[in-house]
């Protein structure tokens, strides 16, 4: 299902009998010191990127960070030769789809998935839009960024777009005035919380029934409705609860509660705010001193803002939810990367880390995005 081709990173350097008799943190230090050599061989030639979820020790090579749509927007115009992306697959695909002619995309972790964005495979969706669009209905897919390359070409061709958790209600709404239904995928608690938001009834929504395949879907009920919702989720998402808010504002009377839309509708509808990761950022950098806040979300980006405003805020996790894929990428494997890449430009290779695309995909994949980049600049 994967529109990939990617070699495994080179392994990290190895050691000889001294250095590993080096403590840990003198280890750490030493890693830390070479990929800053790299950076600084590389210079503009090279930008490493990283999305918030990744852990501090490699947010600090970063030289931009930022959430799905904020990375996608400056990858497109990033002027440098190597783009380095610290986060999962799917991130780096776009990135590589987007960025400009001669910008090589690389990633630390060519394994670092997605759990939700392998919910819905291309072929699937594909399957799905034809049954569904059978009587000449127009059936506008609108794919979360979480997903693959595949299933945004899918998407695209189509006539649909992406969407990211910053702007879902934007391009929700465009979608529904394009077409006579929206599907909305991968995930249904963002559809679900974003058609909320803007009001749509419940009568009119969907969730599609697909685990044996487009043979089951519904299709009455798909006729009948105007958001149709793949049953996809996050898991770091999904483990936030009712019973988490209720303690935590037990525990810390007057604590407001601030979550990601791709929390289940009933946390959201619990909580004080719902917003995406850069949405989240500003509550918290606009709360004011002395607040409690309880955040349903990746457990590095609550720790990092709980660190950064420790001396005038309580910021506190609803509970830990830690992505184990974004914890692929870790200072070893991001100077690994680096590593195998400058080994590579020096004998006239190709990094074995670099994202490529398949060339039918392109095309599809690029207008899904660009619809979305238009409408949200």
């Amino acid at each position: 299902m994967h529109s990939r081709t990617v070699m495994p990173t080179t392994a990290a350097p190895g050691r000889d009998a001294g250095d590993r008799m080096e403590t840990p943190r003198a280890a750490a230090r030493s890693v830390g010191d070479r990929i800053e050599e790299l950076r600084a061989r590389y210079g503009a030639d090279l930008t490493v990127v990283g999305h918030h979820y990744q852990a501090d020790e490699v947010v600090a090579h970063c030289g931009l960070c930022g959430d799905s749509l904020e990375l996608a927007r400056r990858c497109a115009t990033l002027e440098t030769r190597h783009i380095m992306f610290c986060g999962v697959y799917f991130m780096a695909e776009s990135a590589a789809l987007l960025a400009a002619q001669g910008v090589q995309v690389h990633l630390p972790e060519p394994s670092a998935e997605c759990s939700m964005a392998l919910m819905s495979p291309a072929a699937l969706l594909r399957g799905v839009m034809k049954t569904l669009t059978r009587n000449g209905r127009k059936v506008i897919p609108l794919a979360y960024v979480n997903s693959t390359l595949g299933v945004k070409a899918v998407a695209g061709g189509f006539g649909g777009a992406v969407c990211t958790s910053a702007n879902a209600g934007t391009m929700l709404e465009w979608a529904l005035r394009e077409g006579d239904a929206v599907l909305f995928l991968p995930d249904k608690n963002l559809g679900g919380n974003t058609a909320d938001a803007l009001g749509l009834p419940e009568r009119d929504r969907h969730i599609l029934r697909i685990v044996r395949g487009a043979e089951e879907l519904d299709t009455a009920a798909a006729d009948r409705a105007r958001l149709l919702l793949w049953p996809g989720f996050c898991s770091i998402h999904t483990r936030f609860n009712l019973r988490q808010v209720e303690r935590l504002r037990a525990e810390h009377p007057g604590a407001t509660v601030a979550v990601h839309p791709e929390c289940v509708p009933a946390v959201a509808a619990a909580a004080d705010a719902v917003g995406s990761t850069a949405f989240i950022i500003r509550y918290v950098n606009e709360a004011p001193d002395n607040a409690v806040l309880g955040i349903g979300t990746e457990i590095n980006l609550v720790e990092r803002l709980a660190r950064r405003h420790a001396e005038r805020l309580t910021v506190l996790p609803l509970v830990e939810s830690a992505c184990t894929h974004m914890a692929q990428t870790t200072e070893d494997s991001l100077c690994a990367a680096l590593e195998a890449l400058s080994r590579a430009e020096d004998a006239g290779e190709e990094s074995p880390c670099r994202v490529r695309i398949k060339s039918e995909l392109q095309a599809p994949a690029r207008a899904a995005l660009e619809r979305m980049l238009e409408r949200c600049a």
